[in-house]
């Protein structure tokens, strides 16, 4: 039987094994920096309806009149938010949504076929919102 000591192989490294390790790392930080270091874009507003799809920066004042297979959807921004000043939908969900103002938040008036959400980076305080705790 063989002794311990004959069973044992540890790994030594050698010198191109830390280089390896060195470029792996350097790729890990360069990828890193790539894709979080850009210039986040300014908060803006993206609506959608049949008619075609329209973005604003979130600072802009617009009306918009959007129609749809139930009739004229009306799409407010002003103010830093945007929200759905009428619709003719019967459940006027997209209406009770309220004010957008946060990276992410969307409302939709499906029976009239108009989405609108936000994207980009907002300033006020965009952390968590009351509906996720």
């Amino acid at each position: 039987m063989k002794s311990d000591d004959s069973m044992c192989k540890c790994f030594r490294p050698k010198p191109f094994d830390f280089l390896a390790l060195g470029l792996s790392l350097g790729l890990t930080v360069f990828s890193s920096w790539l894709v979080y270091a850009k210039p986040a874009a300014g908060a803006r507003v993206i609506v959608q309806s049949e008619g075609g799809t329209w973005m604003f920066p979130l600072n802009a004042e617009e009306t918009l009149r959007l129609p749809g297979p139930l009739g004229e959807t009306i799409v407010e921004i002003g103010g830093g938010r945007t929200w759905v000043q009428s619709s003719p939908c019967n459940n006027q969900t997209c209406v009770a949504a309220g004010r957008l103002y946060r990276r992410g938040q969307w409302t939709a008036c499906l029976p009239n076929k108009v989405f609108i959400y936000m994207e980009g980076t907002v300033d006020e305080n965009d952390g968590p919102d009351s509906t996720t705790w």
